[in-house]
C-alpha cells in the first residue's frame, strides 16, 4: 500500500518527526536526501512480516521515481537499510539513480546487506559509523526441503553437488545422497552458477564506472573487491557482517560516519526516529525525500487478544 503525501499539520507524531531530520539533514550538506529504509532487525510488534515486504523488489523503482520526482540537483545522499533482495530489481535502481545523479552517496545508519551491500557498491563513496555493517554479497536461493522452506548460498548448492558427484564414484555412498540430490531441479546448478556471475559482474562494473572513476588500476581493483565480496568459502555466512575496518582494508572508499559530529547526530537521529515509525505503526518499507514525499509499504498487523480464563470454585 502506498501512503499519500500529507500536509505537515495534518501529519502523525512519527512521521513529523522523521521529516524534519531529512530536512535538516539536507539544510546540513546541500544534497538531495533520500531515506531508504525497513523493517527488518527488529522484533515486529505483531505476528510476522512477509520477506516480500522488506526486500528490494522491482516495485522499489516505482517508489524511487516517485521521490526524486521534483527534486534538483546531480549530488544525492540515499540513507540506506535493508537486509537485501533481487539482484535484477537492484540493477533496475542503479541504472535508474545514476540516470537523476551523477555524484551519490550511501549512509548506512546501520547494517546493507546482501543486495543492499551491491547497491551500495554502486555509489561514490559509502559512509560508515563504528556500528555499521556491509554484508558478502553471494546470492541465496529458496530450496523446498523435508524441514520446509530454506534459503541456501548458491555456492554452497555447487560444492555440495561437486562433493556427492566424488563420493558417488563409489555405488556403495549413493544411498544417503540420493535424498539430497533429489532437491536439485534440473536447472538449478546453471543457475546458481548464472547468479554468482552476475553479482560479481555488477558490482565489479558499477566499482569501476563510479567509486574508482578515472582512478589507477580501476578495473583491477573493482574486480578483486567484488571477487572477494561474492567468495562464500571465505564468508562461510551469508550473513556474516563486514563491519568500516574490514570494508575499507576490502579496498573500498569509505568515510567515518563520526567525521563530522553535527552529521552523525542528524542521521541516526533521524534514522532512529525511523524505527519508531516502524515499531509502532503497520509500516515495513519507507522511501522518503527530504521534502517530505513518501512512498511507504504497510503490512496489517493482527493482535489476538485473550480473555483470561476463570477458575469456578468447587461446589460446596
Amino acid at each position: 500500500m502506498q501512503k499519500e503525501v500529507a500536509e505537515h499539520g495534518d501529519l502523525p507524531p512519527f512521521d513529523k518527526v522523521r521529516r524534519k531530520y531529512l530536512t535538516s539533514i539536507f539544510d546540513n550538506t546541500g544534497r538531495n536526501t533520500i531515506l531508504y529504509a525497513t523493517m527488518w532487525t527488529q522484533p515486529p510488534p505483531m505476528g510476522n512480516i512477509d520477506p516480500q515486504l522488506i526486500s528490494i523488489t522491482e516495485e522499489d523503482v516505482q517508489g524511487l521515481m516517485e521521490v526524486i520526482h521534483g527534486v534538483k540537483g546531480s549530488e544525492l545522499d540515499l540513507i540506506l537499510h535493508s537486509p537485501g533482495g533481487s539482484i535484477e530489481a537492484t540493477e533496475a535502481i542503479v541504472s535508474y539513480l545514476r540516470s537523476k545523479f551523477s555524484d551519490i552517496r550511501v549512509i548506512i545508519p546501520q547494517a546493507s546487506m546482501s543486495a543492499a551491500t551491491m547497491l551500495a557498491c554502486s555509489s561514490n563513496i559509502i559512509v560508515m559509523g563504528n556500528h555499521s555493517s556491509l554484508g558478502p554479497i553471494d546470492p541465496q536461493f529458496i530450496l523446498q526441503t523435508p524441514l520446509g522452506s530454506q534459503m541456501v548460498p548458491a555456492q554452497a548448492i555447487l560444492d555440495q553437488f561437486n562433493l556427492a558427484k566424488s563420493e558417488c564414484s563409489d555405488p556403495k555412498n549413493l544411498g544417503p545422497w540420493l535424498p539430497i540430490l533429489n532437491q536439485y531441479g534440473p536447472a538449478l546448478l546453471v543457475q546458481c552458477k548464472n547468479a554468482l556471475d552476475l553479482s560479481e559482474k555488477l558490482v565489479s562494473e558499477w566499482l569501476e564506472s563510479y567509486m574508482f572513476a578515472g582512478k589507477e588500476n580501476a578495473k583491477k581493483t573493482s574486480k578483486k573487491i567484488a571477487h572477494k565480496l561474492s567468495n562464500h568459502k571465505f564468508f562461510k555466512s551469508h550473513g556474516r557482517h563486514i563491519n568500516r575496518e574490514q570494508a575499507f582494508k576490502l579496498g573500498l572508499n569509505i568515510e567515518a560516519l563520526e567525521k563530522d559530529q553535527a552529521f552523525q547526530d542528524l542521521i541516526l537521529s533521524g534514522f532512529h526516529a525511523t524505527t519508531h515509525t516502524f515499531q509502532g505503526t503497520g509500516a515495513v518499507k519507507i522511501i522518503e525525500n527530504h521534502k517530505g514525499k513518501a512512498f511507504i509499504k504497510f503490512q496489517q498487523r493482527i493482535m489476538v487478544q485473550q480473555t483470561p480464563f476463570k477458575v469456578q470454585p468447587p461446589a460446596k
